[in-house]
């Protein structure tokens, strides 16, 4: 099985493939920055404007998920895995009008996913 960077469960994969049917194409960004700190922000592919300065991680439900080339220094060593939770997170993120927020759950990759896993910049 391939090791990937970045996962999805079921419930959050629900509410993005209908935020999908709404807004079209979109993006996954995690800053590290403001607002909600490094939870992820679902935004439309278009309003955010990226650079050399984010890394793309893969694809959930085929929606990019970028991240900060400096946040991902600190989570290279992780798996993330974007998750749905009720309640308002304080960003722009599109689920927040819904009434949920998307939350990251990490744990470190094995030894044996390390060495698969690489990302160049």
């Amino acid at each position: 099985m391939k090791t990937t960077k970045v996962a999805i469960t079921d419930k959050a994969a629900e509410v993005l493939n209908s935020l999908k049917e709404t807004f079209g194409d979109l993006i996954f960004h995690q800053s590290g920055g403001c607002c909600d700190g490094s939870a992820p922000m679902l935004l439309q592919k278009d309003d955010l404007y990226l650079d050399e300065s984010d890394v793309l991680l893969g694809q959930v439900e085929g929606v990019n998920f970028y991240m900060n080339k400096d946040q991902y220094e600190y989570w290279k060593h992780t798996h993330l895995t974007i998750d749905i939770t009720k309640g308002r997170g304080a960003s722009f993120s599109l689920e927040i009008p819904l009434g949920y927020r998307f939350l990251i759950i990490s744990r470190l990759f094995t030894e044996a996913e390390q060495k698969e896993i690489s990302v160049k910049f």
